[in-house]
């Protein structure tokens, strides 16, 4: 016999106690009422009664005495929860595992299938024997249990309770090999999965699991009406982006995608700022995947939305989109923020004229030789010159470098002439919208560039565009001064000067539009900061850790966030989405192929009702005994 409860030693103890203070109790001398009789021959029957039963009594107080402790004794016994040595080692061991994805909160099963699976995991509860034990376990990207390995049956109906699907996928893997190993070593081990099935690969994740002689069984959720498939349409792509020379203005790109084997329309509603912008209607095929450019909006500074709802026939009440999880996406619009750029030029016109062209510029001119300005700048831009410079002062655009002084020296002692761009990077944002092979100079320097830089642009004389870093500064040098070309005469100028500083402020933004569900999120933080608060889209406030200028934690709802400091001052916002497709596959899978040939069985040998456990029965003699103490004191008997 084992005890599942307390220990021996520690029921001994509480046994030993109890007992002694139940004899303590019974040695105390009874105390006997006085009763005056004014008749002296009743004294005489009384001590005659007294003599023929004294050693009655005696009998019936240590029968008394004995029954007291058989009922302390059984009491102990049930505290420490007895179970047979055959039954233990022969009892199942199982492992139930649970979808908790955004697949399982599409409602084509009524409430939703989350609450389904939560009635047939409770149902399993209810039908395991008292010698079975059971770890209940949340399937999302990785395992999350619920329960310990137990029979306790209040434990694991709590973990029923606090089932609840995410928005994020699940790692049908991962679970699988989590629960092999929660089973190792353990009698009849068993796993139960409780899902819509769309759990990916099953074949290859069963197999790579390692399953050997571990039991498998299946319990479908979702509806399995004949001639009818799950209706679904989801957003599976969603961002945006601010154009470089016109930040109030932005354009959206996005995905729809019809889950569904029949045509649909759909009513697409983009929201800024949680105000309408945009209404489309639009027509989807069976399986269709559409995307959609959205350009030249405006109306949003802040925050962008993206709703997809499915118009359906007003005689079908079964024509509607059976998950709500993907019909919304959410993004955080890029800031509209003011780069500082520092210019050191003896006097260009032309550069000055550019950059005016840009109002979320902060331009600050300085001469050569004159002492920089302190304070941090975002770009600065060397119009011939050299000077030695701080960290603080950002990317840096070098405009016809000197030899020497420069990140980047000269290839040739001499200058070059009469040369333009024969070759250049086509895909390099620095060119973006421009037609270098235009572009004629007179007189300038072919550039040396070192190990790591990127050669953007080339004559036939030598690079003359050069990208690259110097610990960890980026820099740009153009090999030529502009007045020395028709460079300055062509709109090409200011888009080069502007494409420059956009692709060194794109790199310096710490930007995030939005997070995936399903992740690990690293958060930008300002220094110094240790504790900051998450404020959830339920309007929950989270307290995270800051380290290393960033704070962590796993996401898995989407929505927009915000993260603040410990005075509720807001510091960073953000958002998250859902978008995967594989989530968005609603359709549910009545069988669980494991392998080639093999599929997952139906549970067998949960039947509910009364669990045969011992300390129950011990109980139930206790009070049985104590019903039997009662009557014969009532009877006279042991009194």
């Amino acid at each position: 016999m084992f005890f599942a409860g307390l220990t021996a030693s520690t029921l001994a103890a509480i046994g030993g106690g109890v007992a002694a203070l139940t004899v303590l109790l019974y040695i105390l001398k009874l105390r006997r009422r006085p009763v005056a009789v004014p008749f002296s021959p009743i004294w005489q029957r009384v001590l005659q009664d007294k003599q023929t039963t004294h050693l009655f009594s005696q009998l019936k107080r240590w029968l008394s005495l004995l029954l007291q402790l058989v009922l302390v004794g059984l009491l102990v016994l049930a505290l420490g929860d007895p179970r047979l040595g055959a039954s233990w080692t022969e009892s199942r061991n199982i492992v139930v595992l649970v979808d908790g994805s955004a697949s399982m909160q599409a409602y084509d099963v009524q409430p939703s299938r989350v609450e389904v699976a939560r009635r047939e995991l409770s149902k399993l509860i209810d039908g395991i024997s008292g010698a079975d034990r059971m770890l209940v376990a949340q399937m999302g990207p990785s395992p999350h249990p619920l329960s310990t390995m137990t029979d306790n049956a209040a434990e694991l109906r709590r973990a029923a309770q606090g089932l609840r699907a995410t928005d994020t996928r699940a790692d049908f893997g991962r679970a699988l090999r989590f629960a092999v190993d929660s089973l190792r070593g353990l009698s009849k081990p068993e796993i139960v999965v409780i899902s819509d099935g769309a759990l990916g690969d099953t074949e290859v994740e069963a197999r790579s699991a390692g399953l050997g002689d571990v039991k498998l069984s299946y319990v479908p959720v979702g509806s399995f009406s004949e001639g009818r498939g799950s209706r679904n349409v989801a957003i599976t792509q969603f961002s945006v982006r601010r154009y470089p020379l016109d930040k109030s203005r932005y354009e959206v790109l996005l995905e729809l995608t019809n889950t569904t084997d029949e045509p649909v329309k759909t009513t697409l509603t983009l929201l800024g700022d949680g105000v309408v912008v945009d209404v489309t209607t639009l027509a989807l095929g069976p399986g269709e995947r559409l995307p959609r450019i959205y350009g030249d909006l405006a109306g949003a500074s802040k925050t962008l939305e993206a709703k997809v709802e499915l118009l359906t026939d007003p005689n079908d009440a079964e024509a509607k989109d059976e998950l709500a999880a993907d019909n919304h996406a959410y993004a955080l619009m890029p800031e509209r923020r003011r780069v500082a750029v520092l210019v050191v030029s003896a006097g260009n016109t032309y550069l000055q004229a550019a950059l005016l062209l840009d109002e979320y510029l902060d331009v600050t001119l300085v001469e050569p030789g004159q002492p920089l300005p302190s304070g941090r700048f975002d770009v600065t831009i060397l119009d011939g010159v050299a000077p030695e410079l701080r960290a603080d002062h950002g990317a840096l655009l070098y405009l016809d470098p000197p030899a020497d002084g420069a990140p980047i020296g000269h290839a040739r002692e001499k200058p070059i002439s009469d040369f333009g761009f024969d070759t250049w990077d086509k895909k390099s944002p620095l060119l973006s919208f421009i037609a270098p092979e235009n572009i004629q100079v007179t007189t300038g320097h072919a550039l040396s560039p070192g190990d790591g830089d990127k050669v953007v642009g080339a004559s036939e004389k030598g690079p003359i565009l050069v990208s690259g870093k110097r610990g960890g500064q980026p820099f740009v040098a153009l090999g030529f001064d502009a007045r020395n070309s028709d460079f300055v005469l062509r709109v090409a100028w200011p888009l080069f000067l502007l494409n420059t500083i956009q692709n060194f402020a794109s790199e310096d933004v710490r930007y995030l539009s939005s997070f995936r569900t399903g992740e690990v999120w690293n958060i930008p933080a300002p220094d110094g900061l240790e504790l900051a608060n998450l404020k959830t889209p339920s309007g929950e406030t989270l307290t995270l850790p800051v380290k290393n200028g960033y704070a962590t934690i796993f996401g898995d709802t989407a929505g927009f966030y915000e993260l603040q400091d410990q005075a509720g001052q807001a510091l960073h916002p953000f958002a998250a989405n859902l978008i995967n497709l594989e989530e968005s596959q609603i359709t549910p899978v009545a069988e669980l192929r494991v392998g080639a040939e093999a599929k997952a069985g139906s549970v067998e040998g949960f039947t509910p009702g009364v669990r045969r456990e011992l300390w129950l029965s011990l109980v139930i003699a206790v009070a049985a005994l104590s019903l039997i103490e009662w009557f014969s004191y009532h009877r006279r008997v042991t009194v």
